[in-house]
């Protein structure tokens, strides 16, 4: 398979956006996730990977809870600012509504769909990417929510590229 026809075919997926936030410490840290999953039902766990450019993966190998916020189609505005700015830079808790969850993880308040876990697992694969896996201790979920999926946020340029780490 040739690079091109992998990206051909990822380019047909549209999955939902989620945004993954975490505490080490007093740091906190948040990002924009594409690449996420279900990871087991017996136990519950829930997988996201992290790019190892992103400053919310320094803070989330350090952490012990992460939050995993689902985003709805009206969260755009919530998708630009914790997709397009640098936590190192910029204080994006500062920008919008949150309260302190289990382990002081922040949870974004307008983001009713989410999943507080404890830290499993870290597995890096020596890709620019880092799997973790979590175990639910919390979730929440409305009916029939319509989730932003990666279509929606293309007009949104990263806040940082893949080739950075």
């Amino acid at each position: 398979m040739t690079d091109a026809a992998f990206d051909d075919l990822m380019g047909h997926l549209d999955p939902p956006m989620i945004i993954v936030t975490t505490v080490a410490g007093d740091h906190r840290a948040g990002c924009l996730v594409g690449f996420h999953s279900q990871s087991g039902m017996v136990p519950d766990s829930f997988a996201v990977w992290l790019s190892k450019a992103n400053h919310t993966y320094e803070t989330a190998v350090l952490a012990d809870h992460l939050a995993v916020h689902f985003l709805t189609a009206d969260d755009h505005d919530l998708a630009r600012l914790f997709g397009t700015t640098c936590g190192a830079d910029n204080d994006k808790f500062g920008q919008c509504d949150w309260s302190t969850g289990p382990g002081g993880v922040p949870l974004l308040d307008r983001c009713a769909n989410r999943i507080v876990g404890t830290r499993h697992a870290l597995i890096d694969s020596g890709s620019d990417h880092v799997c973790l896996v979590i175990d639910p201790i919390e979730t929440a979920s409305t009916e029939g929510f319509e989730p932003l999926r990666l279509s929606d946020v293309s007009d949104l340029d990263p806040g940082h590229a893949a080739e950075e780490t």
